[in-house]
């Protein structure tokens, strides 16, 4: 059966302060955002009817607004309880949720003064971001032709919808050249993350990952360095360079939407699915279904 739409679909979409009918949840054409890419949004998932670091999303989803220099009019809060309400009036548990915030069309042309804020909160049923064989296997990633860009070329902090331009791209060429996703490097050639989660390695024990001075710090990455911890593995947070990847043994994705993903291959190098790639991925889903304390 193919996909519905995501323009055609029942249900309920929180727009600008009230539940709107799915279909009806529309903006002009003239959009500044559709134009100018002035727009930031937030991936994150409810587990059992509850969205996990609900609040922490919605504070980046504040930030992000503000490193692109327009302010939400609506409060973490009410962000929270608009997203509360999505879930309910959709009658969802376990969904994905797309909360994004953008400037309006009411002027045209690259300066943003006299625009408008808005927001949407869209959630929906979606499993598993990879196909699960595949990652039960580890994935294969393809080195992305495109890089990550420096702080002082973009808002590499904010999760800006424009910054997947790239990431769009690289996972296009990657599954035209039948690899799952593109593995990205930052504009000095350092290692870097996928086209939308960070990644992580492990050698000796030892869990290692990029530091993340130019793409986003995500929640869920943030969550696996405590589970980590609390486990007892030490966490090098460093620069890494392509050329080590022939060290590591393992490798994993982490995201809101890939959640803990076993890695098989980046280019030419390959990882085995290990211990510790399977302990902390059954780690974050008990975390997340609440099996476990919250990290």
């Amino acid at each position: 059966m193919a996909a519905t739409s995501f323009d055609d679909r029942d249900g309920w979409i929180w727009l600008d302060g009230k539940l709107v009918p799915w279909r009806e949840a529309e903006v002009h054409v003239l959009t500044h955002a559709l134009h100018y890419a002035s727009s930031v949004f937030e991936g994150q998932r409810a587990y059992g009817g509850v969205v996990f670091k609900l609040t922490e999303h919605s504070e980046r989803l504040h930030k992000s607004a503000n490193i692109l220099g327009f302010e939400l009019p609506w409060s973490v809060d009410e962000i929270n309880t608009a997203c509360n309400e999505v879930l309910k009036a959709n009658e969802l548990s376990d969904a994905y949720m797309r909360p994004v915030a953008w400037r309006g069309s009411e002027k045209m042309g690259v300066s943003p003064d006299g625009t408008k804020p808005h927001l949407a909160i869209a959630a929906w049923p979606w499993g598993k971001y990879f196909d699960p064989a595949k990652a039960a296997k580890g994935i294969r990633l393809e080195i992305a032709p495109w890089r990550r860009p420096a702080p002082y070329t973009a808002p590499v902090h904010s999760k800006a919808a424009g910054l997947y331009m790239i990431a769009t791209l690289s996972r296009q060429h990657a599954e035209q050249n039948g690899y799952d996703d593109a593995f990205m490097l930052d504009w000095r050639g350092q290692v870097a993350e996928a086209t939308g989660a960070n990644a992580f390695f492990v050698r000796d024990g030892s869990l290692h990952t990029p530091t993340p001075d130019c793409f986003l710090d995500g929640i869920t990455r943030r969550t696996i360095i405590d589970l980590a911890r609390k486990r007892g593995v030490e966490v090098v947070e460093r620069t890494i360079w392509p050329e080590e990847l022939e060290s590591f043994e393992q490798m994993f994705l982490t995201g809101s939407a890939a959640e803990v993903t076993p890695v098989g291959s980046v280019g030419p190098w390959n990882f085995e699915v290990g211990d510790m790639t399977r302990q902390l991925a059954k780690d974050y889903d008990d975390l997340v279904n609440g099996r476990i304390p919250n990290a």
